[in-house]
C-alpha cells in the first residue's frame, strides 16, 4: 500500500448499509466495528453511512462511528473517496431508489464504489463458460423452466440440484436422484433448517408436482449434481477468499472447508454445517503430496474465476468468496460466488481480509481507477 495513505486522513472510506427504525443501520455491526478499526489502524477515516443518508450533493454526510464508550453514534463526515459496499440484503438492492443511488455512486467524479451489485447465480455460471479456461469448473447448469427442462437433464445426468437463483446459505436447495431400478426411483430431498425430507415418486410427473409446491414460482436452476469428497460420511467443499491486493490484482486470502452436517444435504453453516481445517480434511483423502497439488490448484483456479466473474459483470470488483467442490478424482467444481462475503472466522484470514480492504482501498486513491 501506498505510504501516503498511512498518514493522511483525508483519506476517507464509507461502509454502505440500509437505514433501521430502532438500530440507527442494519448489518453485522461486529464486522463493521472490526473493519473501522482495521481502516483506522492504517491510517483511514472509517464510518457507517445509510443509502439514505447518503447525499451526494452535499459536502458532509451523517454517518456511524463507535465511541468512547463503545456505543454507536452519529456525526458528520466528508463525503467518501471509496464505498465498501455491505448493503445487507438482494431485496434492499432491488428497492428502485437504492439502485438509483449505488448508480449515481458509479459515475460520481469524485467518488469510488466497488462490489456495486450482488451476483445472479445463472449469470455467474454464463460468465463462466464464455471461457475456455474457467467453463471446465462449472457443472452444466439451466434455468428450471418447466417439467420438460428437469426431464432433459435427468435423462442425462440422475443427480441433481435445485437452487434458488437468488438464494442464500444455502435456503431453498434440494437435491434429486433418480435411481432406475427401484420401485420409486425419484427421489427429492428438501433441505429445511438443519435437517433435509426425503420425499419419494414413482414418475417425474409426481416428482415436478412436489418441485412446483416448493419452488412456488421462484426462479430456479437445476444443476448436474457433484460427489463431494467426504469424511466420516460427512461431504465437505472449499470456501476461498479472494481480494485484490495494493497492486490492484486478484489474490487469494484463505481457504476453509465447510463440512455439511449429518442430516444436511449443504455444507453451509447456518444449516448445521461446520468449519473446519482443508489442511487437515484432505489429506485423510488424498494424502499430503496431492493435497499440497490440490490446493495449489484451488488457488489459481479462483484466481482465474475472479478474473472472469469481474470481466463478466462489467464493474470494478474488489472481494468476493467463492465454494469450490473437490470430488473422488481430485477435480475441482465451482458451486456459488458472493459479492458479499460473510466474515471468515479462521483468524488468521479474517486478519488478513481486514488489511486488503484497505490495501485496495489505497490502490484505487492512487490510481483513480474508474470503470
Amino acid at each position: 500500500m501506498n505510504r501516503r495513505y498511512e498518514s493522511d486522513r483525508r483519506a476517507v472510506v464509507a461502509i454502505l448499509t440500509m437505514h433501521d427504525p430502532d438500530y440507527m443501520f442494519r448489518g453485522n455491526r461486529q464486522n463493521f466495528q472490526e473493519i473501522l478499526k482495521a481502516g483506522k489502524d492504517m491510517g483511514y477515516q472509517v464510518y457507517v453511512v445509510t443509502a439514505r443518508d447518503l447525499k451526494l450533493k452535499q459536502d458532509t454526510v451523517k454517518g456511524y462511528y463507535v465511541g468512547s464508550n463503545h456505543k454507536w453514534e452519529q456525526r458528520q463526515y466528508p463525503l467518501p473517496q471509496i464505498i465498501y459496499n455491505r448493503i445487507p440484503s438482494r431485496e434492499d438492492e432491488a428497492i428502485p431508489w437504492v439502485r438509483q443511488k449505488i448508480n449515481q455512486c458509479l459515475k460520481h467524479p469524485d467518488m469510488m464504489i466497488y462490489n456495486p451489485f450482488f451476483f445472479n447465480k445463472r449469470e455467474l455460471f454464463k460468465w463462466l463458460s464464455k471461457s475456455r479456461y474457467t467453463k471446465k469448473w462449472a457443472p452444466p447448469t439451466r434455468k428450471l423452466r418447466g417439467i420438460a427442462t428437469l426431464q432433459q437433464m435427468i435423462k442425462r445426468m440422475p443427480y441433481l440440484y435445485l437452487k434458488p437463483e437468488n438464494g442464500k446459505a444455502g435456503r431453498g436447495i434440494m437435491r434429486v436422484k433418480y435411481q432406475k431400478n427401484k420401485s420409486l426411483p425419484y427421489r427429492i430431498q428438501i433441505q429445511s433448517d438443519k435437517n433435509s425430507t426425503t420425499y419419494k415418486a414413482a414418475t417425474l410427473n409426481r416428482l415436478w408436482n412436489r418441485v412446483n409446491k416448493e419452488t412456488q414460482g421462484k426462479s430456479y436452476l437445476v444443476q448436474q449434481g457433484i460427489e463431494l469428497v467426504s469424511v466420516h460420511g460427512r461431504a465437505f467443499d472449499l470456501r476461498i477468499l479472494v481480494q485484490k491486493t495494493e497492486t490492484g490484482q486478484w489474490a487469494v486470502t484463505g481457504i476453509g472447508a465447510r463440512m455439511a452436517g449429518a442430516k444436511s444435504i449443504t455444507t453451509h453453516v447456518p444449516r448445521g454445517g461446520s468449519i473446519e481445517d482443508p489442511e487437515k480434511l484432505l489429506p485423510i483423502v488424498f494424502g499430503p503430496e496431492r493435497t499440497a497439488v490440490i490446493l495449489n490448484e484451488v488457488e489459481k483456479a479462483a484466481v482465474s474465476i475472479a478474473r472472469q466473474i469481474e470481466k463478466g459483470s462489467g464493474y470494478m470488483l474488489g472481494e468476493m468468496s467463492m465454494d469450490l467442490g473437490v470430488d473422488a478424482d481430485g477435480a475441482l467444481w465451482f458451486f456459488e460466488a458472493n459479492s458479499r462475503p460473510m466474515k471468515f472466522d479462521e483468524p488468521a484470514i479474517r486478519k488478513k481480509s481486514l488489511e486488503r480492504i484497505f490495501q485496495y482501498c489505497g490502490y484505487l486513491l492512487d490510481n483513480k481507477l474508474m470503470v
